[in-house]
């Protein structure tokens, strides 16, 4: 029975998928950066959570924050600003539940490790 042994260098490891996911976070990042200001701006005074919404922006763009937590705060805040919502945020008084459920699942998750970022 002739077996075929794998040797090491054999073996994948995945780092192409892993360069492929930085190239992707690197992208939801730009996107983010193109397009949060344009909604905070446009309805900071109606929601109570902006200031979250900052402190995960500059936890996002922290340079020592790794790769799989940016993917997490990268895809909170797409769907924050996306006009395509559980709820439609033209609804009135009901409209961002659903992005304040998100970024409170996100708060949660982060905990502590995101209380420096709410001073800068």
């Amino acid at each position: 029975m002739d077996e075929q042994k794998l040797k090491w260098h054999d073996i994948h490891y995945g780092d192409e998928d892993q360069m492929y996911n930085e190239d992707k976070i690197k992208n939801d990042i730009k996107y983010v950066d193109e397009n949060l200001w344009v909604k905070v701006e446009r309805i900071g005074k109606k929601i109570s959570f902006a200031k979250d919404i900052m402190a995960l922006y500059s936890y996002m763009k922290d340079r020592y924050v790794s790769w799989h937590r940016k993917a997490i705060v990268a895809a909170a805040l797409i769907y924050f600003i996306s006009p395509i919502d559980a709820i439609p945020d033209i609804a009135p008084l009901v409209g961002y539940l659903d992005d304040l459920g998100v970024v409170t699942a996100l708060l949660k998750y982060l905990g502590s490790e995101l209380i420096p970022y709410y001073e800068k």
